[in-house]
This record gives structure tokens, sequence and C-alpha cells, in this order.
């Protein structure tokens, strides 16, 4: 072929190649994939190289794992000459443009979006929609406080934009105002499933001095100490953990407050009590707790009865405590038993014979005789000694 043919031939080449302009979006299929580039042909006399830092934010990721040969991709022009003959072109940029249009959209709209945290900080939550960084503060996380946000990180999750601005780079999500409208929604569903009376399940969701609250499926129920058994509980962390799944009676329903209660009627301490400690009945138990008054002793869990001074023993007790200890396992008799204000009264003394009473009283006799006859001879010495 002439020169001149040559020429010819290479500017009816070139004229039927497309022209490209920096800021245009053209497409390419992929022809060729380096761990660090791609190359586009895109119609142009000169092939396009879409960099790795132009295609994602992530570090050192290998393009061959995320692109292949004859993949259909869109991007923006660069620059039309790297100084090499090549296009720079860049995918990165035209997907944020667009995600930026669409995250606006959804802002407008209050579209719920969806995407995964990818990084964690104490001030909250980033998550990235299309190269399009949205930060979601740890106020806007959740409806309730929460000290560790770590547990996101790599989570999906779902958020509403409430600030766009571009411009800026300032772009809030918030994922409060859905979690808690969810839990409302819950809520409400149970509440109306629900009533006093029934038992359900529910799971330990925290510990406290005082109780336990219980996720009933989206209303927390309280379990207070003094619900917790018929019997006493020294502290709720010795009973239950977080975690830990319970059947409770729903005690009582106050607007979006519930009383829980594991104090089943079915096991009532008190139920076959007037059989089990009538009066004159012989009944043994552990001393619980005691007053100046008397001792309360534990007969079972729910049932504790009145021992009163004065019901301790025949002979003198000036306190409780001179004769017994909390622990102690005595055995007494059912002197009193009141079903209505469940009050039991019991005796010690009345199991003691009464012979007993007899021989301290003469032991005490004697003692004071012996007291007496001791002064009067140490008296009359005393006298004797004086006289010679």
């Amino acid at each position: 072929m002439s020169e001149l043919n040559m020429e010819s031939f290479e500017e009816l080449l070139e004229s039927s190649l497309k022209s490209i302009r920096n800021g245009e979006v053209v497409e390419g299929t992929v022809i060729d994939v380096k761990e660090d580039e791609i190359i586009l042909n895109i119609g142009y006399k000169s092939d396009g190289i879409v960099s790795r830092k132009e295609y994602t934010n992530v570090p050192n990721a290998d393009l061959r794992t995320l692109v292949s040969v004859g993949d259909v991709m869109t991007t923006k022009v660069l620059k039309v000459n790297d100084g090499e003959g090549q296009v720079l072109l860049t995918y990165k940029k035209l997907a944020a443009e667009k995600s930026s249009e669409k995250l606006e959209a959804a802002f407008e709209n209050k579209e719920v979006l969806k995407a995964t945290v990818s990084q964690v900080t104490p001030g909250g939550l980033s998550v990235v929609v299309d190269e399009v960084k949205v930060f979601i503060p740890a106020s806007l996380v959740s409806d309730v406080y929460e000290k560790d946000l770590s547990k996101y990180n790599g989570q999906e999750i779902e958020f509403v934009i409430t600030e766009f601005n571009p411009k800026k780079r300032r772009i809030i999500g918030d994922r409060k105002q859905l979690v808690a409208a969810e839990k409302k929604a819950m809520q409400e569903e149970l509440l109306a499933k629900i009533s006093e009376g029934m038992v359900v399940e529910g799971t330990i969701k925290n510990v406290t001095d005082f109780g336990a609250f219980v996720d009933l499926g989206g209303i927390d129920g309280l379990l207070h100490i003094s619900e917790m058994s018929w019997g006493r509980i020294e502290h709720p962390k010795k009973v239950f953990k977080v975690g830990d799944t319970v059947k409770v009676l729903i005690k009582e329903i106050s607007a979006n407050k519930i009383a829980l209660s594991l104090k089943f009627e079915d096991t009532n301490p008190w139920k076959n009590a007037n059989e089990k400690y009538a009066v004159g009945n012989v009944v043994t138990g552990k001393v619980a707790r005691m007053t100046d008054f008397g001792a309360f002793v534990e007969l079972e869990a729910g049932i504790d009865a009145l021992l009163h001074v004065s019901q301790i023993s025949r002979a003198h007790v000036e306190k409780p405590a001179d004769a017994l200890k909390v622990g102690q396992e005595i055995e007494a008799k059912v002197v009193d038993f009141n079903e209505e204000d469940k009050k039991i009264s019991l005796s010690m003394k009345v199991l003691e014979p009464e012979v007993a009473e007899e021989a301290v009283e003469e032991a005490a006799e004697e003692a004071v005789v012996e007291e007496t006859v001791a002064e009067e001879t140490v008296a009359e010495e005393a006298v004797e000694t004086t006289e010679e």
C-alpha cells in the first residue's frame, strides 16, 4: 500500500472512531484485568484505563476478583491523554455521582435504605452506598443508649437520610426512628394479644438490685424481686442472668407497663397451710432473722412464723440472740394460725417438760440459800476476828 493510501486509511479509521472529551460518560468492554488496573475498549483510538483507586475505596483490593474480561462498564473520562496515549477513566466517581442522586431522592422521599456498616467509631457508624459515605451518629443508631457500637461492624442495617449536603460532604443517616417505629408496632401487637393472668415466655434483658427486666417481644416487663419467689431472694443476680428464658405470669398491665410474677397460684405454699400448720402441730424450721421481740422462723419457702421471745424457753430469755442463732433448725408447736393475715405463731416453751421448769426454780432457790449461808458465815468469821 502506498504512503498516500496508508494515510488515507488511517484518516478513515480515525474518522470512524468516536471522539471523547474530559468529563464525558463512556461505556466500554473489559479486555484485560490486572491486580491494580482495568483496561477497557471504549471505541476510541486508545484504550481506557481504570486504576484501583478510581474503581474502589477498598485499599489493596485485587481487581481480578472484582471484574472479569468481557464485563461491560460505564465510566467517566478523567483525562483523554495521560501522556502515554491512554485514556484515564473513573468508575468510582461516576458511581458516587449516581449514588448522590439516589441519596438525594431517598432524602426527599424519606426512603428506607439498607447498607453494610464499613466503619465504627465512638461517634457513630459509617456506611457506604455506591461509594458515597453516609454517617450515622451514635445518638441516632438506636432508641436506647449503646456505649459499645462494635457489634454493628460488618452488619447490614436500615436507615433513612435526615440531612443531605453533598457540597459539604455531609450526609447524615438515622436508624433510631426506624427502631422506635418497629418497637412501637411490636408493642401494639403484643398488647393486643396479652392480658392479665396469662403465662408468657420472655428473655431476661437486664438484672438490677430490685428485679429483672424481661423482653416479652416488643415490651419489657418488670419482674420485681418480691415476685421472683414465694420465699426470700437475696439478690436477683443470684437467680437470673441476661439471656435466660423464663415463663412468667402477667400480674398487671398499666398502659405499656407490665408487672410480672413467678408466684404461680398452684405453687402457693399457703394453699394447704391450714392443714400442715394447724394449731397443735409440731413443726420444724430454720431461724431466718431475729428482732428484740422474737425470731422469725422459715417453715418453708414463703411461710415464716413468729417465735416470740417469751415462747423460746420456760427459762427467762432476755433477747432471742441469747438462745438462738440465724440458720439454726428448731422444733416448735403451732399455737396460733391466722390464714387471712397469713400469720403463724410458734412456741418452743410448750414442748419443754414442766419438771424442767421446777428443777430450774429449785436450783435457783438453792443457789440463793447457799449464797445467803455463805454470806452469814463470812460475817460471823469477821466478828470473831474482831473480838480476838
